[in-house]
């Protein structure tokens, strides 16, 4: 399976329903929408997608080989192939759900706590943030695109 925004999109609708299932979280339903989107986005900071890596190992082939020397389809080439492997190698082939980890699970979870703080999407939060951090950090490893 193949990751991109939309899979954050579920990350985020994901973690959401978690936090509110346990009541950490109170929002306004009409911010929901809203609330994922910007989650996501965040989670975007932490995460690289099957997209975003694909579109930086275009990147390096086009620097490497230039514009106007690329083959047609440049995602079946070897240069391709091997960028994409080199970048993913650089992320110690950790992985939740095909997305691949740009900073620890544990500052992903300190990150997202901040986040619950201070967007204005959401009206009350609940717990210490040590809580909050071990919570997100137990929901984020258990998510599974497939399955959530």
């Amino acid at each position: 399976m193949k990751t991109d925004f939309e899979t954050l999109r579920n990350l985020a609708s994901y973690t959401i329903n978690c936090l509110k299932e346990e009541e950490i979280i109170e929002f306004h339903v009409t911010n929901r929408e809203p609330l994922i989107d910007a989650m996501a986005t965040e989670y975007g900071v932490c995460f690289a997608t099957d997209e975003d890596i694909r579109d930086q190992a275009i990147e390096e082939v086009e620097d490497k080989m230039g514009e106007d020397n690329l083959p047609e389809d440049i995602t079946e080439s070897e240069m391709f192939n091997h960028a994409r492997k080199e970048i993913i190698k650089s992320f110690n082939g950790e992985n939740i759900g095909g997305l691949y980890l740009v900073e620890s699970l544990h500052q992903i979870a300190q990150r997202m706590t901040q986040f619950l703080l201070d967007t204005e999407l959401i009206e009350d939060v609940f717990g210490t943030d040590e809580e909050i951090v071990a919570f997100m950090v137990r929901r984020i490893r258990q998510f599974s695109p497939r399955k959530n």
